[in-house]
């Protein structure tokens, strides 16, 4: 179990829901509109990602290709290549924009939290008072990141991506070495959106045995079909991309929820969580009562003495329950009756002799 601001994710807790807002906003104004959509869906937590396109890339055309959503009636989609400078740098903002963006966050009651790309971003992360550091699957292997990181002893985030359970061992290890137990390992298909055989949602319990950490799911596809799947075999936090509109050309708008459908995510999570319920075997004061219309007692068929065994006594099992069950009229069958009673007499245990 970790904390994430005022909540705590775990098994013993309700799935930590974040909006992912980092790829698809293209500037302030934008960006603050998205974590009102968010907060007003009722989401946990709204993210982003702070890096400096510049130092990032050191190849400005070095292509990355995305798809785009071409039709929205038959979802149509069409493969398009720009370089990974130019679509990193529309969605740059500045130190003192990062800052306005927190406070925003803030008063509408999310946890903010950001994938960071250099120590200087984490620093910037600390200083705004920032809920959680996430660490993107490219940067798995980026051990001097992870170290500077972890000494934050704040809530870090790992996105797995590509990684081998291998490199995921060690990048756990490096973060305990410093101290720092509050880790969320992220099952985070690649692709965009991700293909479903890339999806392995079945890893998420094998993280869950391998880790004494909650596990999550980043979603990198259309619906959220994926989102119930991973509830439904322990992800502890969903991570879902939103969009103010899904046919926007640039990356990861394509398979965004849109504001009119972030609020029934959100609600349909809550539903199945309900639904899934626990691992223990529980019945409610309903089905209790339901229960007793539904199962037999024993009803005598004929008239009965006083001092009679119960095995002398004709008796049917019938509906409701209420009186001695099936299950247990073997185990009476020596005692005998404290007083007279009528044909179609439900017969109870106050009937019987000690």
């Amino acid at each position: 179990m970790v904390r994430i601001g005022n909540r705590y994710i775990g098994d013993d807790h309700p799935c930590f829901i974040t909006f992912e807002a980092g790829p698809t906003h293209n500037g302030l104004e934008m960006a603050k509109r998205l974590v009102k959509h968010a907060a007003e869906a009722g989401a946990d937590a709204v993210k982003f990602q702070i890096f400096d396109p510049e130092r990032l890339v050191a190849d400005k055309k070095m292509p990355f290709s995305y798809e785009i959503l071409v039709d929205r009636e038959s979802g149509r989609l069409q493969r398009v290549e720009e370089p990974l400078y130019e679509i990193l740098h529309r969605r740059c903002l500045s130190r003192d924009e990062w800052r306005e963006l927190k406070r925003y966050s803030d008063s509408l009651g999310l946890a903010f939290f950001s994938t960071a790309s250099f120590e200087e971003d984490i620093d910037l992360l600390v200083e705004l008072g920032c809920d959680s550091i996430k660490i993107a699957s490219g940067d798995i292997n980026h051990h001097p990141l992870l170290r500077y990181a972890a000494r934050t002893g704040l809530c870090l985030q790992l996105d797995t991506g590509s990684a081998t359970l291998g490199e995921v061992e060690t990048a756990v290890d490096l973060i305990l070495t410093e101290g720092n137990e509050q880790i969320i390992i992220h099952q985070c298909p690649s692709g965009y959106p991700a293909r479903l055989n890339s999806i392995n949602l079945n890893i998420i319990p094998t993280l869950k045995r391998l880790f004494p950490f909650p596990a999550a799911f980043s979603d990198h596809t259309p619906g959220w079909e994926m989102d119930v799947a991973a509830l439904a075999l322990g992800a502890n936090l969903l991570e879902k991309t939103i969009s103010e509109d899904r046919t926007t050309p640039s990356v990861e708008h394509c398979f965004s929820l849109e504001p009119p459908e972030m609020h029934r995510f959100i609600q349909t999570i809550r539903e199945v969580e309900i639904g899934l319920g626990s691992n223990r075997r529980t019945l409610h004061a309903d089905e209790l009562k339901q229960r007793n219309k539904i199962r037999r007692s024993a009803w005598l068929m004929s008239d009965a003495k006083a001092g009679q065994h119960l095995s002398e006594i004709d008796v049917e099992f019938r509906r409701p329950a209420g009186g001695i069950p099936p299950d247990l009229f073997d185990q009476l069958r020596d005692r005998h009756l404290r007083r007279d009673l009528s044909a179609g007499a439900r017969l109870n245990l106050e009937h019987l002799s000690d």
